[in-house]
């Protein structure tokens, strides 16, 4: 597995990260086994790097992280890097953004209660919240570093705007944007600015969240309690146009030998803005595939044939929080 420094950080990480959004309970049933499985399998093959958030099941997800990792964060804990995120609290209408310290705080004590480690690599803030000021919620989080609790600080699913007001007090040291090859928006401005202030750059979503693995087909459906399911992004006119580019991603990736998803996770590790892919699985031929991305190299021509292919597609937005 191919590694990298992550940025300011300093953090040194495998350049494909696994991502645990999918074992916190918004993408349906699964097989909790099975999930452990895929995980020990990552680390096996070379995977130091697990990105895991307290809103991914308000513990499920870090809690599954722990079993699958158990050894090692007690016997191997300088080898790991474990990221997780704060910031979302659950009310009865769905998930709210939250960054105020009290609730952060409160966030990163049972973050580290369920993953059953004394301290966070990397805290990141999950979203955005335009009800704190930054200078709150980043005072708060020095605190908490000061204390010992987290190592480095980052960010998901902020502008460069917000990342240079949080870092006013406290240095952002990585952001976590949604990439991938239905969303480019973060080439315009946040990559750009992230390469010039050395903040290293985490992507999710490279799959775009299963549209990208080869698995979706014109009558795919979801089950009633996967996000998908209420999606516009997965249903409609954009869904058969970007399932038409699809087509054409599949036929590149197999004159190369490889998948689409393969290719799709090569793509977003070819923009030298990104240091790490996360990539999320339930099983262990899913991320044995992912994990082959790693070695794939796309040059110059293979990324203009790739454009071209691309130029019909629709864009797509993605999940926030208030539609989860």
């Amino acid at each position: 597995m191919k590694t990298t420094i992550l940025g300011r950080s300093g953090l040194h990480v495998s350049r494909i990260a696994f991502g645990t959004w999918q074992l916190g309970g918004e993408w349906g049933r699964f097989d909790e086994d099975a999930a452990i499985t895929a995980i020990r399998r990552a680390r096996d093959l070379g995977v130091n790097f697990f990105d895991t958030a307290q809103a991914y099941g308000f513990g499920a997800s870090e809690r599954i992280l722990a079993r699958a990792l158990g050894r090692e964060l007690t016997s191997a804990r300088d080898e790991l890097v474990i990221a997780t995120k704060g910031g979302l609290r659950r009310t009865d209408t769905g998930l709210v953004r939250d960054a105020s310290p009290g609730w952060l705080r409160k966030g990163v004590d049972a973050s580290l209660a369920a993953l059953g480690v004394d301290h966070i690599d990397l805290y990141q803030v999950h979203w955005p919240d335009p009800t704190v000021p930054a200078a709150e919620t980043a005072g708060a989080l020095g605190d908490l570093v000061a204390a010992g609790k987290i190592r480095h600080i980052g960010v998901s699913n902020y502008s460069p705007a917000q990342i240079a007001e949080f870092s006013a007090v406290l240095p952002v040291e990585t952001v976590q944007p949604p990439y991938h090859l239905f969303r480019r928006d973060v080439e315009d401005d946040l990559l750009p600015y992230c390469r010039v202030q050395n903040i290293g750059v985490l992507i999710y979503g490279p799959l775009a969240h299963g549209l990208l693995t080869g698995t979706l087909r014109e009558d795919t459906t979801f089950a009633d309690d996967d996000w998908r399911s209420t999606s516009p992004d997965f249903t409609g006119e954009v869904y058969q146009q970007n399932l038409t580019a699809l087509r054409g991603l599949e036929k590149f990736a197999a004159d190369r030998n490889i998948t689409v998803g393969q290719l799709a996770i090569a793509w977003t590790l070819a923009n030298p803005a990104v240091h790490v892919a996360i990539v999320g699985a339930r099983r262990v031929d899913h991320i044995q595939d992912s994990l082959g991305a790693a070695d794939v190299v796309l040059g110059d021509t293979d990324l203009e044939e790739i454009d071209k292919i691309m130029v019909r597609a629709r864009p797509i937005a993605g999940p926030s929080p208030e539609s989860v």
